[in-house]
């Protein structure tokens, strides 16, 4: 998650406005927050913007690292830190307008939860400022971000929540996942509501169940099997067939859409943070998901059959096959270019049966009614 996606406040010093941006799926939105006395330092002024920044960066943290997904809530571990964090809301408030101050020995108590944290900064940076209308006004502002973070946790992005349609999550709702379904159902290639109005992590489970549709439907037509439809694809047209495949050969492993996409996100997350996924490795030039091999001490031959062949000529391993910077979009996007692949291998095949007139639509049609019946996978 990044200052661009989600509210982000900056000065006006020609108006002497404190403004914040915040994105909305396609383009970004402004408003007016409040005025700051003309009598505010630039530093002060710009301290206050960083710290409202940082604070809606902890507060949507909780939305897309819900302590739902970690392995363990048990004490001190990942999952019970964000617990914490997400239990920190309602305290929010009463820090802006009571923050801890040095006192006078000059000591100042800083807190472990970086939620409470910054909201103890954000109250700093209003005492310094001493101004209580600007402070009244950011207190509500806060107050409206902290609403947008906990309906978007509900499914609903309308207003405010709609940032959550640029952010990646470990987890998904299922009426967002509903939402994304029905969008599909309408048209299985996709539409602009999947980017614009929905949770980008869900709208991939459900698009992971419509791609398994498709990729069925056209391998009963062709006799190619369904992990493999999307690849021979590209030799009609070229596509970034990998992500597809891989989504597919999970499913042939046994996995549902809801724990595949959430995986193949999560460990994205991890990466982006500088973080290894345990010991799962994406082995770019195969298009698998694989296990890395613990290396052979006691192989005595001169072979290197042993070691990844990128490693050995000094090539960087890929460890997802997703975007780290933005993985449940670019997830997104690859699954329905999989679908894309689909359909033309299904009318290809058509077309040389000299059945091609009504092809998309019968693709579309046979799409629909494969994605019904198999839709108990998707709940």
């Amino acid at each position: 998650m990044g200052d661009e996606l989600v509210s982000n406040y900056a000065v006006d010093d020609d108006g002497n406005v404190l403004i914040r941006t915040w994105a909305a799926g396609h383009g970004h939105l402004a408003a007016v927050v409040a005025a700051i006395p003309e009598s505010a330092p630039r530093l002060h002024r710009l301290d206050l913007a960083a710290q409202l920044s940082g604070l809606a960066d902890t507060l949507w943290r909780c939305y897309t690292h819900p302590a739902s997904a970690a392995a363990s809530t048990e004490p001190h571990t990942e999952g019970w830190r964000r617990q914490q964090s997400r239990d920190s809301f309602g305290a929010v408030a009463d820090a802006i307008r009571a923050p801890h101050l040095v006192d006078g020995d000059g000591y100042l108590v800083v807190e472990y939860d970086p939620v409470q944290e910054y909201a103890n900064r954000v109250g700093r940076a209003l005492h310094t400022i001493g101004d209580e209308a600007l402070s009244q006004a950011v207190v509500a502002d806060v107050d409206a971000e902290r609403d947008a973070v906990e309906r978007a946790e509900l499914g609903d992005l309308t207003g405010r929540a709609v940032q959550a349609v640029t952010l990646s999550r470990t987890d998904a709702s299922p009426a967002q996942v509903a939402a994304a379904d029905a969008v599909l159902d309408k048209d299985p290639l996709g539409g602009s509501e999947l980017f614009r109005e929905l949770e980008p992590t869900a709208a991939a489970v459900a698009a992971a169940h419509w791609l398994k549709a498709a990729a069925d439907v056209t391998a009963d037509l062709t006799g190619i099997p369904a992990e493999q439809v999307v690849v021979a694809a590209d030799d009609l047209e070229s596509l970034p067939y990998r992500t597809p495949t891989v989504v597919l050969e999970l499913f042939a492993a046994g996995g549902s859409p809801h724990q595949l996409v959430v995986d193949l996100v999560g460990d994205a997350m991890l990466i982006a943070e500088g973080l290894a996924p345990g010991t799962v490795i994406f082995a770019g030039g195969e298009g698998r998901y694989e296990e890395a091999d613990e290396p052979d001490l006691d192989d005595d031959d001169d072979d290197d059959d042993d070691v990844e062949p990128g490693v050995l000529a000094g090539e960087p391993v890929r460890m997802t096959p997703l975007d780290p910077s933005r993985p449940a979009r670019d997830l997104l996007e690859d699954l329905l270019i999989g679908i894309h692949g689909c359909q033309l291998l299904y009318t290809d095949f058509k077309e040389d049966e000299g059945a091609g007139a009504g092809a998309n639509e019968a693709f579309r049609e046979a799409v629909r009614t494969r994605a019904a019946k198999d839709r108990s996978r998707l709940l």
